[in-house]
């Protein structure tokens, strides 16, 4: 993370004055063992008061503790401790005693079974009811092989999720991040990749490069690109996370920077910086042809593609300060649109289109913000003593940043839209630069049987 800062600092604090592993240390360990812990400020938030029963079968009762530590986490549900439900034994093939559950305050109810298939496979099926209008919400089947339960429980939060809020969920998606150890001295980074609630890390270099910037292909989850730092080189890679495959973009005459896919993979955005001038420019991949965008003397980076690709935001000092500019995808029609006091950095466009999310300096603290494309807007989220590099969950939703402590530890925090719900992730150990991906692809079945009717959306 330090280089990160002085390259990415050649280009932004200039402006202010091997082999795939899957080894766990201890270091990395998801933090989700314990209790989450959610800071909720400005004003009341309340909860949804959801009941989730651990599932019959095998690896049930963990199959509850990751929805209820999903659901939780959101800072939007409060799912009760399963030992003040009063009816146990909960079946598919019927519906919950409603009372019984209405008498502890439950709101929702979620239950359900895995059940082995002949093929090797579980069945994991569910029901999601309305206690008080006694109705059921959803109820879907997924089948998957044994191992995957951990992956099927954050399907399941994501359709809950999305069934209470009405938005997309976002608990089915990984998180790649640049992972910190040793001392000030002597810093190892790797580049790592975990689920979103820090589980399941895998390291996906050995260390004997510097990481910086890495980043997912918004049209394939199993696509990233990063930069890496050698003793005498600064190399764009892509990486294949399905096959493993690590492939140099090209060789460029000066230090490259902050690399972004387009949204619909077929570009990459990045900055090169030659002879003390930093420009933005754009790789078509399938050709390697290299264009151009910005031609100021001021120093122009990380560059962000708007979900349509036909603008991108980027940092630029050429007022004298960095700001944020957008412009048009062939590089024209560039114009500033942070309007505020202080120093903006960092730009990332959300998925939804509607907003850009950036860090900014300014009254001896750093602070991830957001506002609307055109800049109006404004709301600073999270402030602190350091944090940087804000990357949107793929619903839009929260965001995570990498936040540093005044000893020097990095971690890895996420916040909400609203500014209210900030928590640390589920990664435990330093990180930093992370990047969220898109929500992995797996579709449930519906699942049949009688019961009460459906409730009304």
């Amino acid at each position: 993370m330090r280089l990160n800062r002085l390259l990415a600092s050649a280009a932004i604090l200039a402006m202010t004055a091997g082999a795939v592993t899957a080894q766990t240390p201890p270091a990395g360990q998801p933090q989700s063992q314990e209790p989450v812990e959610v800071v909720i400020d400005q004003g009341v938030l309340r909860p949804f008061q959801i009941a989730v029963a651990n599932f019959d079968g095998q690896n049930g009762s963990d199959l509850g503790n990751v929805i209820r530590a999903d659901l939780r986490r959101s800072g939007y549900f409060e799912p009760l401790d399963p030992n003040s439900f009063v009816e146990t034994g909960l079946s598919l093939s019927n519906a919950p005693n409603f009372p019984q559950w209405t008498s502890i305050g439950a709101q929702a109810v979620l239950y359900g079974s895995v059940t082995a298939r002949p093929d090797g496979r579980n069945d994991f099926g569910f029901r999601l009811y309305d206690p008080y209008r006694q109705c059921q919400l959803v109820a879907y089947q997924f089948t998957a092989t044994p191992e995957q339960w951990r992956r099927i429980g954050h399907k399941i939060a994501d359709l809950v999720y999305q069934r209470m809020t009405g938005e997309s969920g976002l608990f089915d998606s990984r998180v790649v991040f640049v992972s910190e150890s040793g001392t000030q001295l002597n810093r190892l980074s790797r580049l790592a990749i975990s689920d979103q609630d820090g589980y399941n890390p895998v390291y996906l270099t050995q260390g004997d490069e510097i990481i910086m910037s890495p980043r997912f292909s918004l049209s394939d989850p199993n696509e990233i690109t990063y930069v890496a730092l050698g003793k005498d080189y600064s190399r764009i890679y892509l990486f294949n996370l399905s096959t493993g495959r690590r492939e140099s973009i090209g060789e460029f005459d000066g230090q490259v920077l902050a690399p972004r896919f387009s949204n619909d993979g077929t570009k990459l955005a990045f900055s090169i910086i030659r002879g003390g001038n930093t420009d933005v420019y754009v790789m078509e991949l399938s050709s390697r042809q290299l264009r151009r965008l910005t031609t100021d003397p001021g120093i122009d980076t990380s560059p962000s593609f708007s979900p349509d690709n036909s603008q991108l935001v980027f940092t630029s000092d050429r007022s004298g300060s960095p700001r944020l500019y957008t412009m048009r995808a062939d590089g024209s029609g560039q114009r500033p649109i942070s309007r505020g006091g202080g120093l903006y950095t960092a730009p990332s466009w959300s998925p939804r289109g509607d907003l850009i999310a950036f860090t900014k300096q300014g009254g001896g603290r750093f602070s991830t913000g957001v506002m609307a494309t055109d800049g109006s807007g404004e709301r600073i989220l999270s402030s602190s003593y350091f944090e940087e590099g804000p990357t949107w969950a793929p619903n839009g939703r929260y965001i995570m940043f990498a936040r540093q402590s005044p000893g020097g530890d990095t971690r890895l925090w996420t916040v909400d839209l609203s500014g209210r719900v900030v928590s640390q992730a589920g990664y435990g150990g330093r990180g930093s630069d992370p990047a969220w991906s898109p929500l992995l692809d797996a579709q449930p079945s519906r699942l049949g049987g009688s019961g009460p009717d459906a409730c009304p959306a």
